[in-house]
Formats: C-alpha cells, structure tokens, sequence
C-alpha cells in the first residue's frame, strides 16, 4: 500500500466531484487529489469575473487593468509571504472552517449550504485543480 501511496495514488472524488481531504489546523497539507497547481492557471482563474471572482472581494497586486477590484477581503499582495500554501488552500477551500462569521464563500464544499444557485447545485465552485491552481499563484505572491 505504501508502494501505490507513493506512486502518486489519489482517492478518487466523490460523487459531488469533492474529494476528501485532511485539515490539519489552519492547513490542508496536501494537495487535493495529488494535483499540482500551476500559477499562470490560477491567476487565471483568480482574475476570472466568471470563475473565481476573487476580485469582488480582493485587491490583487501588479493588475492596474483591472478595475473595480474589491476591499470587503484582505488585499492578496504579499499572501505567500504571510500564509503558507497549506494555509492558503483551507481558506480558498472553506475560510468558514476557520471564522464561521466570513463573508468568503466555500468554493470547495456542496454539504450544508442554503440558496445556492442551480449551476453550482450539488457540486463544488472550484474542482481540484482550481484550487491548487489558485494555491500555486497566491503562494508566489511575496513581499
């Protein structure tokens, strides 16, 4: 078993495209599903209106063209210098693990949500690789 775990063996996601994961803390120390994020992917993603949308909630740093960028969130601007990836992947996942009273929506969660619009329904925001696309370009993100 240790031999398959090794291998780069990931458990395969649920139903609802979620797939489980371990928190540790303040942390989710392994990637979800063995995947490797990519940066240019997860700006990508993070500078999507349609996608992540982080920018109605985050000011994101060296991204003057993007205007109406929100201050409801922390700006991300030196991010991978404060958190650590594993931090930065339980708040992308679920920040209301750590503060039940925040106004960030889980991207990666289906079970106990209310009013949540027919297109997400039953799956997450964000599959796997989002998030560890978004992880990989907010921990590159340094003072």
């Amino acid at each position: 078993l240790l031999a398959v775990a090794s291998a780069g063996f990931s458990a395969p996601a649920c139903a609802n495209g979620v797939v489980p994961f371990a928190v540790t803390g303040d942390a989710v120390t392994a990637a979800l599903d063995g995947k490797a994020g990519e940066a240019a992917r997860g700006r990508a993603i993070v500078l999507d209106r349609q996608v992540g949308n982080c920018l109605i909630c985050h000011a994101v740093p060296n991204e003057p063209q993007e205007l109406f960028q929100g201050d409801i969130g922390p700006a991300l601007a030196g991010i991978g210098s404060r958190l650590s990836a594993a931090q930065i992947r339980l708040r992308v996942i679920d920040q209301r693990r750590l503060n039940p009273q925040s106004v960030m929506p889980p991207f990666y969660r289906v079970d106990g949500l209310n009013r949540v619009a027919a297109r997400y329904a039953g799956k997450p925001v964000l599959d796997a690789q989002q998030i560890e696309d978004i992880v990989a370009y907010l921990a590159g993100l340094k003072e």
